[in-house]
């Protein structure tokens, strides 16, 4: 009944209404370079759909909200839900950190990842995690979601209030008529609580939370958002420049999307946001990452 009760207040918690910071006042940063960069996107093309949230992590104040309930594909992002479930499972005897698990036949995807690359057989889950943390290692994510099971990491996902956001299948190459349509989807809302959550230590419990922001803190992914914060792509796990970052993103054809949390000398911030576009031509595809490097300056600018 306690957990019913505990997963019911954060779901409430997350649905509970925002109200967008449109203008900044007094010495607090407006984003109006970035409604204006989504409002370009969306008038460009009627096709795009946008979602977008910041929310100060140690107020918890809302400071962007555009279309951020809506549900939009996030590609890798998803993948955090199944280290969410990795972390909570160290603490189990049956599931080591230092457990080995091998690459199995069927299982390796093109694109991202590096395991594929490499002569090792088998590796610590632990590690598998950080590959999945540092390169949304597609490879390494399919050997921990067979081992763990997607009914696992859906079941965490509903205890953690969260409604819109799922990872839904295993990587795959091409997705027939069975499998789902995405790897996963979000909504920007829930998002950005789950990164202010785990940078409060307040997912599953704070060693867990710890784990996760470890993994994510090897991201090396810097092309979206995070472009507009100057920071060593294979180098960021500490503060640069009084500003220290933790993000995921997620890239696929048509989507680009990065959640993560960003501390600067003055505030903290959580941050999602979720881009859906015909990727028709290279052009269409360099203004949808233009507007979230732009989204990106705007928060830069909030936590310094």
């Amino acid at each position: 009944m306690v957990e019913i009760e505990q997963t019911r207040e954060r779901r409430n918690r997350i649905r509970t209404p925002r109200v967008a910071k449109h203008a900044g006042t007094g010495e607090v940063p407006n984003f109006t370079s970035t409604f204006d960069a989504l409002g370009k996107l969306k008038l460009a093309d009627r096709s795009v759909r946008v979602s977008a949230s910041a929310v100060d992590i140690n107020t918890g104040k809302t400071i962007l909200s555009i279309d951020d309930r809506v549900e939009l594909p996030t590609a890798s992002i998803g993948k955090i839900l199944l280290l969410i479930e990795v972390a909570a499972r160290f603490d189990s005897r049956d599931f080591a950190p230092y457990g080995i698990l091998d690459k199995v036949p069927g299982a390796s995807v093109g694109s991202a990842g590096l395991w594929q690359h490499l002569q090792a057989p088998s590796l610590p889950v632990a590690d598998l995690a950080a590959l999945v943390g540092a390169t949304n290692d597609n490879l390494a994510t399919n050997i921990l979601l067979r081992q763990i099971g997607l009914d696992a990491v859906r079941a965490r996902t509903e205890s953690l209030g969260l409604t819109k956001t799922a990872l839904l299948d295993l990587v795959r190459d091409t997705r027939g008529p069975d499998d789902a349509p995405q790897l996963s989807v979000g909504s920007a809302v829930e998002l950005s609580w789950l990164f202010g959550a785990l940078a409060r230590g307040e997912i599953v419990n704070s060693i867990a939370s710890q784990r996760v922001l470890g993994w994510l803190s090897l991201n090396a992914d810097l092309s979206l958002v995070a472009s507009a914060f100057g920071l060593d792509p294979l180098a960021h796990r500490g503060a640069d420049h009084n500003t220290l970052l933790v993000n995921k993103t997620g890239i696929d054809q048509g989507v680009r999307a990065e959640a993560g949390a960003l501390r600067g000398n003055k505030r903290a911030v959580a941050y999602a946001a979720s881009i859906q576009f015909d990727d028709k031509d290279i052009r269409s595809r360099l203004r949808v990452i233009e507007a979230m490097r732009t989204f990106g300056f705007d928060l830069l600018e909030y936590v310094h």
